[in-house]
């Protein structure tokens, strides 16, 4: 049995989550600093007051100063903080770190987390994971061309990356390279942890792309005959690709309700100035146009937040919920960039101003599509399932043919 109402630790969770985000995030979010976030000495104050209240690294387990909830409770979470571009890192839940927090506490050797882990959870430092290649495409690792070498009891890299999310001003990076060529494409490659100061990692530029709201930029790097030690492997040779999707399924959980906090906030947006905008002796909200944008928003939010917290309750359940998730990847990435397109419409000119939220959020809105699979992949994948699920049922269905 399907239960919608938040538990009475959730609703305190949530209760004190957006309290903080009116007391302390909305307003300190004219000091973010494109590509770079809110300066240390904002940021710092802010995130201990999220520590103190228990509300930190909802993403991580207790033992690292993580929340340690399930998926529903951090979604719920996500969902609160996401409605600022600030939000995730008050609140110590932005990717890349999240997922590479993720992939750490999973199979990071003892000594590997002392120097990486819990630095990171703690956000004394920043990571940025290494897997889109430029000669190849960026929604299928399998093709993945960087390689490492084994020599001796040492590893050497060479890679050519880009779009590396928090690359510049990151401790450390997970890179992705090729290890086993020969072996079939899901085991072809594994992850390693390569320290920014090496003399073999060579942040290239950092590419120019629309949207100012991650920190470190989308970056193009190099690994030039990187020489990294035999312990710096992260999980099992070979692993690459399952420890991949092992961050990328959480992270979409977060991502969508991430994008259901900014597609609440701009639904509010356009329902406040439709409210108060005098058209005649009426207000736009009396419009019939605007009230059917209104509708059309709320409708989809409220269906992307319950297919999202469907794939959450299943992630709970120990399942994959591999064709949940790329259903709310795709189908939630449309409903943002579409709420945010209709509050735009509504403000007219306004909208494109920096004076609301809006015209930040539709630049940036347009990468949710593309990120973590594009869409067509994810269409792809739900397809293919439901063709699977169809052909195994053991009823055969037959084309339906009406006599006539």
């Amino acid at each position: 049995m399907f239960n919608f109402v938040e538990s009475a630790e959730q609703k305190k969770m949530i209760e004190k989550a957006t309290e903080i985000m009116d007391k302390y995030v909305f307003p300190n979010e004219k000091y973010m600093i494109p590509h770079r976030g809110l300066p240390d000495d904002i940021l710092k104050p802010l995130q201990q007051i999220v520590k103190d209240n228990g509300l930190w690294a909802g993403h991580l387990p207790k033992e690292v100063g993580g929340m340690g909830m399930g998926f529903v409770s951090l979604g719920l979470l996500s969902e609160v903080i996401g409605q600022s571009p600030i939000g995730p890192y008050v609140f110590g839940s932005m990717a890349p770190d999240a997922g590479n927090g993720e992939i750490l506490v999973h199979v990071a050797t003892d000594e590997q987390k002392e120097k990486y882990l819990n630095p990171l959870a703690n956000y004394e430092i920043r990571s940025c994971f290494a897997m889109t290649e430029p000669d190849v495409s960026g929604s299928d690792p399998r093709t993945l061309q960087g390689t490492a070498v084994k020599d001796g009891e040492e590893w050497i890299i060479n890679a050519k990356k880009w779009f590396t999310t928090g690359a510049e001003g990151a401790a450390f990076a997970i890179v992705m390279v090729v290890t086993d060529p020969d072996a079939d494409p899901y085991h072809r490659t594994s992850l390693f942890l390569v320290d920014a100061d090496n003399p073999g990692f060579e942040i290239v530029r950092e590419v120019p792309v629309m949207g100012d709201h991650y920190i470190g930029g989308h970056c193009e790097v190099r690994f030039n005959n990187c020489r990294i030690s035999k312990e710096s492997l992260l999980g099992k040779r070979g692993e690459g690709f399952k420890l991949a999707q092992l961050r990328l399924g959480p992270g979409r959980i977060t991502h969508a309700m991430r994008w259901l906090g900014v597609a609440r906030r701009s639904l509010n947006e356009m329902i406040a100035y439709a409210s108060t905008k005098q058209d005649g002796e009426k207000t736009l909200a009396d419009s019939q146009t605007i009230q059917n944008f209104i509708a059309d928003s709320e409708a989809e939010i409220q269906a992307s937040r319950l297919l999202t917290l469907q794939a959450a309750w299943k992630m709970d359940q120990g399942d994959q919920a591999r064709k949940e998730v790329s259903l709310i990847k795709f189908y939630g990435a449309q409903v943002l960039n579409n709420v945010i397109d209709r509050a735009i419409q509504v403000l007219g000119l306004h909208g494109l101003t920096p004076n609301t939220p809006l015209e930040g959020f539709y630049r940036e809105a347009r990468a949710a599509r593309i990120y973590d699979g594009v869409d067509e992949v994810h269409r792809m994948v739900v397809a293919r399932q439901v063709l699977k699920e169809f052909q195994s049922k053991e009823r055969y269905y037959e084309p339906t043919t009406i006599q006539k």
